[in-house]
């Protein structure tokens, strides 16, 4: 990421972002006061921002990110790195770990989860690529990586990298170029989503 996007812009292109991708969403109104995975992201925003100023800021995002916790049902590390217009469909169970990166324009949908599969130290999240699709209860762990336009269907319990433009799919899961059949040659792909 480059250059820093002012905060408030941020948190008003989260807004416009869920309004445009829930077809549900009647109003910018509604959004702003009704939408967890919305709020969800603005809790980051600013305590991510505090994580990064360092030092004695950290004990204060890190209770902000609890107290969004609290009252969205995700967990999203402040130390996550999170791309913009992000958007957290049905968020509650949602969990995204401290080294946890992700790329723009990406979707999550409930419990779905970007874990860790070690306590050490150091890189132990995924890095999630632009555009990829995370489905409901999907679990993507330990220090890999989602390429660009990947798919991840609902429930996959994802261990390794998938490619730009693969869906993985199962538990655990494996992988296939976006469109490749699986038993069906008329299956849509995006039945395991």
């Amino acid at each position: 990421m480059s250059e820093p996007v002012p905060l408030l812009r941020l948190l008003r292109e989260d807004l416009r972002v869920a309004q445009e991708r829930d077809p549900a969403a009647r109003s910018m109104i509604e959004v702003a006061l009704a939408y967890p995975g919305v709020h969800a992201l603005w809790f980051h925003r600013v305590a991510h921002r505090l994580w990064n100023s360092g030092g004695a800021a950290r004990l204060p995002a890190r209770l902000l990110s609890q107290l969004g916790r609290f009252v969205t049902g995700i967990e999203i590390h402040p130390g996550a790195r999170l791309g913009r217009r992000m958007f957290i469909d049905h968020g509650m169970g949602v969990v995204i770990g401290e080294t946890a990166e992700v790329g723009e324009d990406v979707v999550m949908f409930h419990g779905s989860t970007l874990g860790g599969v070690s306590m050490s130290k150091g890189k132990r999240h995924p890095t999630v690529g632009d555009r990829v699709l995370i489905g409901a209860g999907a679990k993507v762990l330990g220090p890999i990586t989602l390429g660009d336009d990947a798919k991840i269907g609902a429930n996959a319990v994802v261990v390794h990298d998938v490619p730009a433009g693969f869906v993985a799919v199962g538990v655990a899961a494996t992988t296939r170029a976006a469109g490749a059949p699986v038993h069906d040659p008329y299956a849509d792909p995006a039945i395991y989503i």
